[in-house]
């Protein structure tokens, strides 16, 4: 059985993938930790495990590296999407994942590190030529407020938290979310969450909607 330890600091992205990961009869997520501290915390207790931690945690990568050897632990590491990670890093970790991995490609990634097999080969930064065509016509359909959900949504955020940021109410977040959900083609916040950090021509523009409107409530 491969023991798993989860560390991202994106809520929903990490539940969808400790859902991919727990379908699988020969993994079991042992810890889900979003900040540094609960991750060192569950490295020094919870031992022979494979740790898949995202870059954006940050981890102080000196003392994870440490605890890890310590606890017999093998980490995988996952970068954002177009990330360059560099070369020392890259000697001292097992495995390498995209940001944008497929459910697929992260479980073989895992087996391959449990068998004591090193995956890390470097991703390929995009080309600015390559354009995400899906993202930006989902981009296109949205309007500023409703790219600004999305943001919130990526961010973990429930509806209740989003009304208060935007000044508005719960039902009114819930309508906005149906409309994003007919033109982004998902059924859930999990969905939409994970669709949106895949296209990150999209993840991009909900981010600077998000800074535009907080900027026109400010002035």
């Amino acid at each position: 059985m491969n023991r798993i330890i989860l560390a991202d600091n994106q809520a929903i992205f990490r539940a969808g993938a400790a859902r991919v990961l727990a379908m699988e009869d020969d993994m079991r997520i042992v810890a889900q930790c979003g900040d540094a501290e609960r991750l060192m915390q569950a490295v020094s207790t919870l031992r022979s495990s494979i740790i898949i931690v995202a870059s954006t945690l940050p981890p102080d990568f000196e003392r994870l590296f440490a605890e890890a050897t310590a606890a017999s632990s093998r980490i995988v590491l996952l970068a954002e999407n177009g990330e360059s990670t560099s070369p020392t890093v890259l000697q001292r970790i097992e495995g390498l994942l995209n940001r944008s991995a497929t459910g697929l490609e992260m479980v073989e990634c895992v087996r391959k590190v449990s068998r004591g097999y090193r995956s890390v080969a470097q991703f390929p930064t995009p080309s600015a030529n390559l354009a995400d065509s899906v993202g930006t016509r989902v981009r296109e359909r949205l309007t500023p407020r409703e790219l600004q959900i999305v943001g919130f949504i990526v961010q973990g955020c429930k509806n209740k938290e989003i009304a208060l940021q935007i000044g508005t109410k719960e039902q009114v977040v819930k309508n906005y979310l149906r409309s994003i959900y007919d033109k982004t083609g998902v059924s859930d916040r999990l969905e939409l969450a994970l669709f949106t950090i895949h296209h990150r021509v999209l993840a991009e523009a909900a981010s600077r909607a998000g800074q535009v409107i907080q900027l026109r409530s400010t002035a």
